[in-house]
């Protein structure tokens, strides 16, 4: 599932803080967009210049900045310059290889996710979503591959529906967690019907495509384990309240988020053990047709040896043999021969040998 264009060995030697971008090479242009918002007002455009972000940098409304692509170094380093983010925070958001993990840094936390794409019968593709959480702003940086999930919380934003407008940051920080995380149940969905798929191929006519189906499988599952494992422990911090940049009334619904990572995890544990005895019913399956193979082929050669030796008998070639110069002996011994592999064959299927 590796799909990064550099790997880490590329900052071996550099100091910590140093900016280089660690993950897929896209040829896009980085999109920023901000949704400025409270209950009573609603902003939403596109940033042509990192210094239009200052206008919003000192209101007392809900600022949420999402950019996409975070392969322009000198974009990602004038973002931090203007909120004055910590080095090693902007470090970790150009590096797409983290954890998910949250980092708190006093006036904001930083919080690594993985979002997950897919479509129907395809492989898993991870993105990872950098989230930078303050007072009254939330910052999201996606490595920008093919969208996001994050539509139902736009719109829910535009049209005022739900509380979201009533709420801060952290709430909006909640949503965009949960929007993940749910998304995760939409794959594991998809991942469900493949390994039904996979029963069946194993219980019916097992091949080598059906083996390499469920090492593909295996690994993204030791790879979503991977995703969501960490994630439990971003979603218990913020719910014990250990900053109090989450509020009482935000970590009611990170309580609800933290059980959803449950539920996906023993999802993932049930699909593991899934894969594991489908491997080993796909190793019995090959092993009882090769049994039953040897098992007819045994049988086929059982029937051919009293045969055989009967013909061999027959094929020395002595001068004075009574039966030569019998008339009807060929025919005779072809009559024995088939009289006695009718014999096995019959006492072989009342054994119930094949």
């Amino acid at each position: 599932m590796s799909r990064h264009g550099k790997k880490r060995s590329v900052k071996s030697g550099l100091p910590p803080g140093t900016l280089v971008h660690i993950g897929e090479k896209i040829d896009e242009e980085v999109d920023v967009k901000v949704i400025d918002y409270d209950e009573g007002s609603f902003i939403e455009k596109t940033l042509g210049s990192v210094d239009e972000c200052l206008f919003f940098k000192n209101k007392p409304t809900v600022t949420w900045i999402n950019m996409d692509g975070i392969h322009q170094v000198d974009l990602i380093r004038k973002f931090g310059d203007c909120y004055g983010f910590h080095p090693l925070v902007l470090e970790d958001i150009l590096n797409t290889n983290q954890r998910p993990k949250l980092e708190d840094y006093g006036e904001y936390l930083y919080i690594v996710l993985k979002m997950l794409h897919h479509e129907k019968g395809s492989a898993i593709i991870p993105e990872q979503i950098s989230l930078i959480v303050g007072t009254n702003f939330v910052f999201s940086f996606q490595e920008g591959i093919k969208g996001d999930v994050f539509d139902p919380i736009r719109e829910r934003i535009r049209t005022g529906k739900g509380r979201i407008r009533n709420m801060g940051a952290d709430y909006l920080a909640y949503s965009l967690i949960d929007a993940i995380v749910d998304n995760y149940f939409v794959v594991l969905e998809d991942v469900g019907e493949r390994i039904e798929e996979l029963e069946e191929e194993v219980a019916l006519n097992p091949a080598p495509p059906t083996l390499s189906g469920i090492h593909k499988l295996k690994r993204e599952m030791i790879f979503l384990r991977k995703a969501v494992w960490p994630l439990r422990e971003v979603a218990a911090a913020l719910e014990r309240g250990d900053t109090p940049l989450v509020g009482q009334s935000t970590r009611v619904y990170v309580r609800d988020v933290y059980d959803h990572t449950i539920q996906v995890m023993d999802m993932i544990e049930t699909y593991r053990d899934m894969l594991t005895g489908m491997f080993d019913i796909y190793l019995s399956s090959l092993s009882n047709r090769m049994n039953e193979v040897m098992k007819f082929l045994t049988v086929i050669g059982t029937i051919f040896m009293p045969l055989t030796f009967i013909v061999g008998v027959y094929g020395m070639n002595f001068q004075f043999m009574p039966e030569l110069g019998w008339r009807w002996g060929y025919f005779s011994v072809m009559l024995i021969m088939t009289g006695i592999a009718a014999g096995m064959v019959l006492y072989f299927k009342r054994r119930k040998w094949f």
